[in-house]
């Protein structure tokens, strides 16, 4: 492909105080991501430890994504609003006053308030990577530099419960948190004496009403979706009230967002919309964040509760895969900046698709444990083709002064299917054990019934995004200094 005269211009590399900013955020971001999955393991722990259910269990994850998908809209805001080191100190030192909190906590209750404080630090930390990255980058680079940030989104969620497997194996739970501790501090102190601030601050003002509206329409649905799992004992009325009442927020936070854009004010601006790429980019966001989620949050529960495996073993287990989309993850963003997206998003998604498939159709109360890996990897190597082109192409399909809102679209719409599948797959493993169960099943049938159950909602899923691929394209304008052809209409 001949390059552009913008292109053969572009520098080849970022200057040296860029790159230490880069490298700040990339480990303060993979330490607070970290985060968002590494109770997964210890939830059957915690269940007997703190007396809680499964379903009250997830909300430990739930929550702590819920709560980054109510306050990401707000920092395409405040990376317009703020200087981005101020940002960072603020965001680093919620996370760690979380995750103390956290590792004093007395019961279920204050841990769930730890991790919603935890997640309000994650929040920010997320879109300001992707925002300063994107800024800062020059075109030529993005894709290996969005490769490193796919890694860090998708393998610290990944490695979590390896992680938790590890520390549960020999210290209580407690320790999830006491492990973290030391590396959030030394990130915070070294982000304070190196980190600097990139980008030019604006006046601007905060859309109470957006907010609220936001809030009300994200939790709405993700709390519905996890009552669901409920249903059976008369719960569905409840369930359907909470979604309809979350999509009615939406709905009202969009007209607000379509008012407030007219005058630069919105909250979120849906004008990155306009763009094709971006949109159809966040749509296959969604598909995989949600096939994602379903692997960190099931096979956990599945190795240990059906087929007996330790803690630690079953942390083991989800290793191998968290490893090969972190080893790949920069080969393919090269591979980016040569090919563009679609050769890496339709083997990806068809890779994602097969192995979901093969999940839903194998796994039994006996199923052998190498099935369980060769589904966990196969699904990770197919994540690992389609994140890195899909920050690429999303991101660099905006103009430069939509950045701070893309990026805080696109990290909204993952952290909301992150939670919504996080709840929808283990209601539907709830459900459908409980019909089993009621029927007559044995224990390990039912539960392994309901696993597969909801292993099938994904590849439906992720049968999707293979068509959704085929359209994803190479942004024409990747730098976008000005308004572009995608606010031309």
């Amino acid at each position: 492909m001949t390059q552009s005269p913008a292109r053969s211009a572009a520098p080849s590399s970022v200057s040296k105080s860029d790159e230490i900013v880069i490298r700040v955020l990339i480990v303060s971001a993979f330490t607070v991501i970290l985060n968002e999955t590494i109770m997964g393991v210890a939830i059957p722990h915690l269940k007997a430890d703190l007396g809680i259910t499964t379903v009250l269990a997830q909300w430990l994850t739930a929550a702590f994504l819920l709560t980054m998908a109510i306050v990401i809209p707000i920092t395409g805001f405040l990376l317009q609003r703020f200087p981005t080191r101020p940002l960072y100190i603020v965001a680093m030192s919620l996370f760690a006053a979380g995750t103390l909190l956290a590792a004093c906590a007395p019961g279920f209750e204050v841990l769930l308030a730890a991790r919603v404080v935890q997640a309000c630090g994650t929040a920010v930390m997320l879109p300001l990577l992707m925002t300063t990255v994107i800024s800062i980058v020059p075109e030529h680079e993005r894709g290996k530099r969005m490769g490193t940030i796919g890694m860090v989104i998708s393998v610290a969620p990944a490695i979590g419960p390896t992680i938790s497997g590890l520390i549960l194996a020999v210290l209580p739970w407690r320790f999830l948190f006491i492990f973290v501790m030391p590396v959030a501090i030394t990130a915070l102190v070294f982000g304070i004496l190196k980190m600097r601030s990139t980008n030019e601050p604006e006046p601007t003002r905060m859309d109470v009403l957006s907010v609220a509206l936001s809030a009300l329409g994200f939790g709405g649905i993700v709390f519905g979706l996890s009552r669901i799992g409920e249903s059976a004992e008369g719960g569905v009325g409840g369930a359907l009230v909470a979604v309809g009442v979350g999509v009615v927020a939406l709905a009202l936070f969009v007209w607000r967002q379509l008012v407030l854009q007219r005058r630069d004010e919105a909250l979120l601006d849906l004008r990155v919309f306009r763009s094709r790429t971006f949109a159809l980019a966040c749509a296959m966001f969604i598909v995989c964040m949600m096939g994602l989620f379903s692997g960190i949050m099931l096979l956990p529960l599945y190795t240990q509760d059906v087929l007996g495996l330790s803690v630690l073993a079953s942390g083991l287990m989800l290793l191998p895969g968290g490893l090969a989309m972190g080893l790949l993850a920069t080969p393919i963003g090269s591979a980016y900046d040569r090919i563009g997206p679609r050769p890496l998003l339709i083997p990806g998604t068809i890779l994602l698709t097969v192995a979901l498939g093969m999940l839903a159709l194998t796994l039994t109360a006996t199923t052998p444990w190498w099935v369980v890996l060769a589904g966990h990897v196969t699904m990770s190597l197919g994540l690992a083709l389609v994140f890195t082109p899909l920050f690429s192409a999303s991101l660099g399909s905006l103009p430069k002064r939509l950045y701070s809102h893309g990026s805080a679209m696109v990290s909204t719409l993952q952290q909301v299917a992150a939670a919504a599948g996080t709840a929808l797959f283990v209601s539907i493993l709830a459900a459908v054990m409980l019909s089993g169960l009621e029927a007559g099943e044995a224990e390990a049938v039912a539960y392994s019934d309901g696993v597969r159950a909801a292993f099938l909602v994904g590849t439906i899923l992720a049968a999707g995004g293979i068509v959704l691929a085929l359209f994803v394209t190479r942004p024409e304008s990747a730098e976008g200094e000005g308004e572009g052809p995608i606010l031309a209409h």
